[in-house]
This record gives C-alpha cells, structure tokens and sequence, in this order.
C-alpha cells in the first residue's frame, strides 16, 4: 500500500500529508493538488460567497491576477516578497495561504532548498490548475483547503505568507490565528493587503460579501493580540505589508 501511494503522489504532497491535522486516508491528487474539500465546504466556517469572491475564484479571476500582478509590479515594489527577512532553514516548510497561480509559493520553495517543503492553498480549482501546472515540484505543492481553517498540525512551518489575499476572506482575523496557530515558535509571517486608510470604516458599509478593506494599523493589532512579535507595517501606495514573528 505505501509503495502504491509513493507512486501516485507527487513528492511534495507526500510530505504535507505528514503534516496534516487529520491526514485523508485515500488522498485525492487526481488534479495535480491536494483537493481537502468537499462540496460541503469548510462547514461551520463562513464561506466566500460575495460577487467579488466568485469572480476571483472563476477562471477569468485567475486570468485578472496574473495581470494585475504584474502590472504591480512593474508600478511598484509592493508585490516582493522579503525572502530573506522570512528566513527559512534549509530544509524547512514554509506555506503560502491563497498561494493564486503559484509564483510566491515557488519563491519560497527555492528559499527552502530541494529538502524543504513549500506548500500553496487557495481555494480556487482554477487557479490550483494553474498553479500546479506552472509551479509544482519536487519541493513544491499545493491544496485545496479553506483558509480559515488550516489542515495543518500546530507549529508545523517555520515561515507562512498571504499575499492580496486577505481582502477576499470573510473572516480575515480567523485565518490570521490559524496562520499563527500553524508557525512554529520563532517563525515568521509575510502579508501584504490592499489599505484603505481612512476610509475603511466608510467601505465597510458595502453590501455584505464584498472584499474587506482594512484601516492603517488593522492588522498589525490583530497580530499584536495574537502574541505575535516585532510587528511591522509599511504601507506603499495603497497596498500594505506587515510582519511579525511568533515568540
């Protein structure tokens, strides 16, 4: 039986299945990715359900971020990942959570080095197409699972990013803790979010379902709460990073 499941599953999915809270136990690869849910997604969990969410999710949404990403990029620095302030060992596990078409996740496989582990959830089937396709390896993988409620065992990476994400969960603080929840002690964490300054009170009175919009020191006092270390934000233009590291 392991000498069948080594054969089916790529090498990186065989890895994250070691860290699972509750492994599955016919795992479903059959896409190219770790599918950990049902029709009945993530039950007791608030679920994407607003306009802007389906579109994101489409696969025209998966088409818009690639462009939109790179247009980012070639505005701005905002969408650079700091891989060395991240800091991951060699060897080490790192997660990407709404890891989209894959690049950032690829990023932090190549920090890890060929016996670590960089794993990418989202949500969204097309995109994890997409991903799988450009990015997956040896060391690199990717899920299907809800951000809100992490497969993961406690303290199971060395490092997590979420990278204009955020703004399309419903429950943003949740998967903040789960993000924190899954770290081990002296771990980091990368994100970078659209800010709204000001204004997000204002934009918080959007129909319900719509992106979140988060005020300047939002997030950083979410993490703060949440024990984390050495928080930092730095807004450019109106996107915001903020880091943090667990004690």
């Amino acid at each position: 039986m392991t000498e069948q499941l080594n054969t089916e599953i790529p090498q990186a999915l065989r890895k994250a299945l070691d860290l699972l809270t509750d492994p599955p136990a016919n795992p479903d690869v059959s896409k190219g990715y770790l599918d950990l849910l049902t029709d009945d997604l993530a039950t007791g969990t608030p679920k994407n359900t607003g306009l802007i969410q389906a579109a994101w999710a489409s696969g025209i949404g998966s088409m818009l971020y690639d462009n939109a990403q790179a247009l980012a990029r070639r505005v701005a620095g905002v969408w650079r990942l700091p891989v060395d302030w991240l800091n991951i060992p060699s060897d080490g596990v790192a997660l990407d959570v709404g890891s989209g078409p894959g690049n950032v996740t690829a990023q932090l496989g190549q920090a890890a080095g060929p016996g670590g582990l960089a794993l990418g959830l989202d949500i969204s089937e097309p995109m994890l197409a997409r991903a799988v396709e450009a990015q997956a390896g040896p060391n690199v993988g990717f899920m299907r699972a809800d951000a809100q409620r992490l497969p993961l065992r406690d303290e199971t990476v060395d490092a997590t990013t979420s990278l204009a994400v955020l703004q399309l969960i419903p429950n943003p603080a949740q998967t903040l803790a789960e993000m924190v929840r899954v770290l081990k002690p002296g771990g980091r964490m990368a994100i970078m979010v659209p800010t709204a300054g000001n204004l997000g009170p204002l934009l918080r009175l959007l129909p319900e379902g719509q992106a979140n919009f988060f005020a300047e020191d939002e997030l950083a006092d979410i993490l703060e709460g949440l024990g984390m270390e050495g928080v930092r934000s730095k807004t450019l233009a109106t996107f915001q990073w903020v880091r943090a590291r667990k004690p």
